[in-house]
């Protein structure tokens, strides 16, 4: 099993980050580019103490369940990983990976399993980072994702899961860019889409001349998108053109609710899934007049204001100031008066929070470290009737998990995967907790 070394097999099963999984000599190999049921050539291009690395060179038996990637960059781009794969058999992967990390890493299992939620698996993606790169020898300026495990850039002309409003405008992002006078110190463009609107944040590290504002403004003229600028942290975002954008919003159209952002704050990459997300994780936590809900990592208040739609009160606990500022404009402007955002930092150790309530239901939605913190301090100060965890991380949701199943006494009611990232590996999911007495 020496780097370089090729070797035949056949390929067992799909590890969590898509790779086809076999044993050669007892040895686990994962395999990029293969699929179960394969058999499948390969070479060895990295050896770990515990497994190896490979990809694929040739398929001397396919899978009935691969099918041609539409996207001409597959394999090389890191967009995308699971493009090869049927995208029913995508969505079940991701289940049963769901289910997989809940009862090995977490030691639960859910009682029942939710229907995947599904949407659209092609231009659905409205939040990017495009990375950037002057390379003489191709050609020039490169404007796309990273490849695959590497730090280079695949250079995109087009992408089938960016916003069909983004994707038009690779091509001129290339040509603008090559433009600038200072297109070697150009790392990324932050891309944002609203349901009004398309917004680019270029990243800059040296000062633009005249003519670099003339050639961004006129690109954002002929595309009629927003065009920010960003010499340094997020404090130095402003507007170039045009000077005094509309603010981007998406709409929730199940609760009659209009959210407004700013370019680089945190949204749901998928509005379409997000939309479906947001109603089915209000009914799975069934509010209604009586209840004292508590959001945590409420962001600009995705789950909070609708939330308050159907409850008594509502407070949305945020660790990042301007969301928190956010999300309080944002009720002011749908007219709700039920509901407070506070901002507090939800990974310290001596959290203090006071509530003007006892919350009888709490909705988790963490980054990928999971809601550890909170769990320790706030679940079990409340002692909540009801949990609805909303996860982008399987495996820190089923640690959490064990901590409330098999510590707190809580039952795992529920639990299921939204696709909220097709063609990819990355896992979103919704589980629901009862306390015992709800039996």
């Amino acid at each position: 099993m020496r780097k370089g070394a090729q070797h035949q097999a056949h390929i067992e099963s799909l590890s969590h980050d898509g790779r086809g999984v076999t044993r050669v000599d007892g040895k686990v190999v994962f395999v990029d580019g293969a699929l179960p049921g394969e058999q499948a050539e390969f070479v060895v291009t990295r050896k770990r103490r515990s497994h190896c690395d490979a990809k694929l060179v040739n398929l001397l038996e396919a899978s009935p369940l691969r099918v041609n990637p539409p996207c001409d960059v597959f394999g090389i781009c890191g967009g995308c990983s699971l493009q090869h794969l049927n995208h029913d058999e995508q969505v079940l992967h991701k289940q049963n990976s769901l289910v997989d990390n809940l009862q090995r890493l977490g030691k639960v299992k859910p009682e029942n399993l939710l229907t995947p939620l599904k949407g659209p698996v092609w231009n659905y993606r409205r939040k990017a980072r495009l990375g950037i790169r002057y390379v003489e020898k191709k050609g020039g300026v490169l404007v796309g994702f990273r490849e695959r495990g590497k730090s280079y850039i695949t250079s995109l002309k087009k992408c089938l899961t960016l916003d069909s409003r983004f994707s038009f405008l690779l091509p001129g992002l290339h040509e603008v860019v090559e433009g600038l006078s200072c297109k070697t110190q150009i790392p990324q463009i932050e891309c944002a889409a609203g349901d009004n609107d398309v917004a680019l944040v270029f990243r800059h590290l040296e000062a633009l001349t005249d003519n670099d504002h003339r050639l961004l403004i006129t690109f954002a003229q002929q595309h009629h998108v927003q065009v920010w600028l960003q010499s340094g942290g997020l404090e130095t975002i402003k507007p170039l053109e045009p000077e005094s954008p509309q603010p981007l919003f998406y709409e929730l159209p199940d609760f009659n609710l209009k959210l407004y952002f700013s370019p680089t704050d945190f949204t749901q990459v998928n509005a379409d899934i997000n939309q479906i997300l947001v109603s089915r994780t209000i009914d799975l936590l069934t509010p209604c007049e009586k209840d004292n809900v508590l959001d945590l990592f409420c962001g600009l208040g995705n789950f909070t204001l609708p939330l308050a739609t159907q409850s008594g009160q509502v407070a949305g606990i945020e660790g990042d100031a301007p969301l928190v500022q956010r999300g309080s404009a944002n009720a002011k402007f749908n007219g709700l008066t039920n509901v407070q955002f506070l901002q507090a930092d939800l990974f310290d150790a001596q959290l203090n929070i006071e509530l003007d309530f006892v919350p009888n239901k709490i909705l988790l939605d963490p980054p990928r470290s999971g809601a550890l913190e909170v769990i320790q301090q706030l679940v079990s100060r409340y002692k909540p009737e009801r949990i609805v965890y909303v996860s982008c991380n399987p495996a820190t949701l089923a640690r959490d998990s064990d901590l409330l199943v098999n510590s707190f006494g809580y039952r795992l009611e529920t639990a299921g995967v939204v696709n909220m990232f097709p063609h990819t590996s990355h896992i979103e999911s919704i589980a629901v907790f009862e306390t015992s007495k709800q039996r």
